[in-house]
């Protein structure tokens, strides 16, 4: 039999390579050591023959040195799908199958198709990869029928299976059942053959020729093939669905045009043609980016095709009204007179130097470049000092329009992005509402409380909020809803918080924070007299002919019957003398009135607010601290009292976890001075110390009250008050240093606000002092330490007092 011919014989019927005349191999024909023939995606099974494609020059060697020799290969799958650069024989299953070659045919370039007959199933022993052309020692593995009635049943059953594959399958023939019937007698060429013809993975392939024992082939085979009947009947049923589902859409498609033939004869307008000929005009006359424009364009015709009392329709025509009323390229022009906006900033905000600077600034370098990215914004400060009045100033400054969103209590994060359209009533997020509100694709954009943004199961709305606000992302901010990019390179975002602990770190690193820490009373006295009053006494229907307040009533006002770092309740208590003015006159009780010190009691009542440093620290134990909290710079208290006990320190206030570890630092410290404080050397052993921070409701946590904490027990201990015109602030060590603090502004002006005459503050804040305004620092004198020894020397007064 010649070994080279150019065309191998087909069936038609079959569809494979059928070789005449073929061998019957033994087991002594086969040698021990054979060349070996990789396969890729392929299982060559025994007992069964396949043609295989050879097509690397390396595998064509390797079938000619077989044929030159025994004309036997051993057959290995790869594991992978790829071929590695560099074949190991790990790169193989160890288990395959010795093939006797039949013929090999030129198919192509550089290609060959070679007839391969399975023999024996094989297990390689010793690989000798030293030439290109790989040997394999082999261990043959005879395979055993066993004859039981399982075989048998599990033979039936696997013939029934595969009959009813082939007639279901297209591309098999029916004659091949018949074949199947006639192996029925040899289950193991049966399994075999079957495997060969249907189509299987190459995993699945291997894992059958690894299986041991018949039955355990013959199960996984019939369960493959239970598969494989499934995916035929199922791909069926869908085909048959399509084919109604396309024919009822040409039917719908050939019924409407006719209703609209009949229509128009009948002289009746169509009123889904006529709301897409007016969707079609709007899109003409707008110019929206290439990607908005061909979205509405593919959503207008899907409105044609739908049903005008369909959900579906009002959701498209909805989804639409947003795409054409937003500005995509509506904007204002920037007025860039810097003198003109330095004095509308002046006139509807006192002071607020630093502001008004960084506006001027970015209108000065947007003069000089066009380009310029707008900034990101963060005004820091007490409630009450105009931070969101302040972006309203902006914006009138600029010329631009201003709008402004509430994040105080949003814990959706689909309120920023917007909710799918696959939601019932979905909307696009609280951005891109607020920019459809301005009208205008820059304006000047507020957003208000963003440091009390909350996080839940429904996401975290401040990581939403980092594309938003970074500059070189949100050109292309995409809302859920709207799947759109828009450019939100052009807005100025100003955001507004009362603190910046809470914030999220990412999103604080992108904005420019700027404090606001509140007024002195000369600062609050300018503001009432310049915008309080006179917007209360127009807000109220008067003029100033009809009320006029002295010059002394406005520092009792603030200091008697108002506490706070802003004008908020100042301006509550101006507008509550307003009323009753206005109440009298409209009552024609008085034509004027004039708000003196004398008169000022009837209008506001007693007095509400009393200094309390000098009554507080009248007794030792008690020292004065400075905080900082949402509300702005505060005063506290921190008192300490001795009690008959078994050495137990107790620490109450509702202080967070630091802060009472600055108090337990804070009495290990006053104990190891105990000595200079003269304090007895039993008393430690015989008494109990409480350390309490009044306003117990209010949580307060953080490590700079522990100088404070440290006077309040070295002045209980050595039985020295505190001086009463004296505040401070500063962490502490176990080594006595005082460590620097923040919040070192809003400090210095709660002590101004309360009467302090001297303050202590860490040496190593003494930058942060200098940066404070001269007004501020105006009457106060500061003393800057660096342990507690110091401290103490400043702070305690001598015991004969």
């Amino acid at each position: 039999m010649p070994l080279f011919e150019k065309k191998p014989d087909k069936t038609k019927e079959e569809g494979i390579l059928t070789i005449e005349g073929d061998q019957e191999v033994s087991r002594d024909d086969i040698p021990s050591e054979l060349v070996v023939l990789p396969l890729r995606k392929t299982v060559l099974f025994p007992r069964t023959i396949i043609p295989v494609v050879i097509d690397t020059p390396r595998s064509q060697k390797a079938v000619e040195k077989a044929l030159a020799e025994s004309r036997f290969v051993a057959t290995f799958m790869l594991k992978h799908k790829k071929v590695p650069e560099v074949l190991t024989p790990q790169d193989l299953y160890s288990l395959g199958t010795v093939a006797l070659i039949h013929k090999v045919v030129p198919v192509a370039k550089g290609a060959q198709m070679v007839a391969l007959q399975g023999a024996m199933k094989a297990e390689a022993l010793h690989w000798d990869v030293r030439t290109p052309i790989w040997r394999v020692a082999v261990r043959l593995l005879e395979e055993k029928v066993s004859q039981s009635k399982n075989t048998q049943a599990l033979t039936k059953s696997l013939i029934n299976v595969a009959q009813k594959v082939i007639v279901q399958s297209p591309f098999l023939p029916r004659e091949m059942g018949v074949l199947l019937e006639q192996l029925e007698d040899d289950p193991l060429k049966l399994l075999y053959t079957i495997a060969s013809l249907i189509r299987l993975k190459a995993g699945e392939q291997q894992k059958l020729l690894q299986f041991k024992t018949t039955e355990a082939k013959l199960r996984y085979l019939i369960r493959l093939l239970s598969r494989e009947l499934e995916f035929i009947k199922l791909g069926g049923k869908i085909q048959s669905t399509v084919k109604e589902e396309f024919n009822r859409a040409q039917r719908e498609a050939f019924l409407r045009q006719r209703l609209k033939a009949i229509k128009k004869e009948l002289g009746e307008e169509d009123p889904v043609e006529s709301e897409v000929k007016e969707l079609q005009q709007r899109l003409r006359r707008l110019k929206l980016p290439p990607e908005a424009r061909k979205q509405a364009e593919n959503e207008i015709k899907r409105l044609e095709t739908i049903h005008p009392l369909s959900g579906e329709h009002q959701v498209i025509r909805t989804y639409l009204d947003w795409i054409f009323s937003l500005p995509w390229n509506v904007f204002t022009k920037d007025n860039l007179d810097l003198e003109r906006a330095g004095k509308i900033l002046d006139q509807d905000h006192y002071d607020l130097k630093e502001i008004k600077e960084r506006i001027i600034e970015y209108l000065a370098v947007r003069k000089l470049r066009q380009d310029l990215k707008s900034p990101i914004i963060c005004f820091v400060g007490p409630p009450g000092v105009g931070k969101t009045s302040l972006g309203k100033s902006i914006a009138r400054a600029l010329g631009r329009k201003f709008v402004r969103i509430s994040l105080g209590g949003v814990r959706d994060e689909a309120e920023i992005r917007g909710h799918r359209r696959t939601y019932v009533g979905a909307l696009p997020g609280k951005i891109i509402q607020a920019i459809k509100r301005a009208g205008s694709n820059n304006p000047v954009f507020m957003l208000d409380e963003i440091d009390k943004i909350g996080a839940d199961f429904r996401g975290d709305p401040a990581a939403a909020l980092l594309e938003v606000l970074d500059p070189e992302q949100n050109v292309a901010f995409r809302d859920h809803y709207l799947d759109l990019d828009y450019d939100l390179s052009r807005v100025m975002f100003i955001a507004t918080a009362n603190v910046i602990e809470t914030m999220h770190p990412a999103l604080l690193d992108r904005m420019e924070i700027i404090e606001i820490p509140g007024y002195i009373e000369e600062e609050k006295v300018q503001i009432a007299r310049q915008y309080l009053i006179p917007r209360q006494i127009k807000e109220h229907g008067l003029t100033g002919r009809h009320i006029k307040f002295r010059d002394e009533v406005l520092p009792v006002i603030i200091n008697e019957y108002t506490k706070e770092a802003g004008v908020r309740g100042l301006e509550r208590q101006i507008a509550k003398i307003v009323r009753k003015v206005a109440r009298q006159i409209a009552q024609k009780e008085r034509k004027t009135a004039t708000i003196s010190l004398r008169n000022l009691r009837k209008f506001l009542g007693p007095q509400k607010v009393f200094p309390e440093v000098k009554r507080r620290t009248a007794v030792p134990g008690v020292a004065t601290g400075l905080a900082v909290t949402s509300a702005g710079g505060e005063i506290i208290f921190v008192e300490a009292t001795a009690m008959p006990g078994r050495k137990r320190f107790l620490v109450t206030g509702s202080l967070g976890k630091v802060m009472k570890e600055s108090a337990q630092a804070a009495l290990s410290l006053v104990r190891s001075r105990a000595k200079k404080l003269q304090i007895k050397e039993d008393f430690f052993d015989r008494n109990d110390i409480h350390l309490h921070v009044p306003a117990g409701a209010v949580p307060k946590d953080g490590p700079s009250a522990g100088v404070t904490m440290f006077t309040a027990l070295a002045s209980l201990l050595s039985g020295r008050c505190v001086r009463n015109d004296l505040a401070m602030t500063g962490e502490i060590t176990l080594s006595g240093l005082v460590l620097p603090v923040g919040g070192i502004k809003q400090k210095v002006l709660a002590a101004k606000t309360a009467g302090i005459k001297n303050v202590i503050l860490p040496e190593k804040n003494k930058g942060h002092l200098e940066e404070l305004d001269p007004e501020l620092k105006e009457g106060l004198n500061f003393v800057l330490v660096s342990n507690v020894d110091q401290v103490l020397a400043h702070a305690l007064l001598p015991a004969n007092n």
